[in-house]
């Protein structure tokens, strides 16, 4: 009986995890990715102030966060043709790394992304510690 049940949690905590394995990237991989030129789309999803004050080189601005409601998902529509028509990697970057990239992630996903390409930024933009690389705003 307690084999059973230890299996059972077991299989339940290995499909909980498993539905929601985002893909991360990790600031030093993400750094060496931009020093080398790889391919890839960027796609920020901080406030406008927030963007303004800091974002990566050819980063699309969506203003989406946190993803949640249907304004906020229709602004990552917009730009979904051009992700779709893309084959390279897709790095989400958001404030700190959680739900809202997360949200961002399952969204995409959901609109036919295939989740090889979709990465979130380990720690977000906040937790970037290359600060000398942000395009600075006004």
């Amino acid at each position: 009986m307690k084999k059973m049940f230890f299996l059972s949690l077991a299989l339940l905590l290995y499909s909980v995890i498993s539905a929601s394995a985002e893909n991360y990237v990790k600031p030093d991989q993400f750094k060496q990715w931009i020093e080398t030129s790889k391919p890839v789309q960027i796609v920020d999803i901080q406030p406008a102030e927030e963007f303004e004050k800091h974002h990566f080189k050819n980063s699309i601005q969506t203003n989406a966060f946190p993803a949640k409601s249907d304004a906020e998902k229709e602004r990552l529509d917009r730009i979904l043709p051009a992700l779709q028509a893309s084959k390279e990697d897709i790095v989400i970057v958001c404030p700190r790394g959680g739900g809202g990239a997360k949200n961002t992630y399952e969204h995409l996903k959901a609109k036919g992304i295939p989740e090889s390409r979709l990465f979130i930024l380990e720690k977000g933009i906040e937790g970037w510690p290359y600060k000398e690389m942000f395009i600075q705003g006004k």
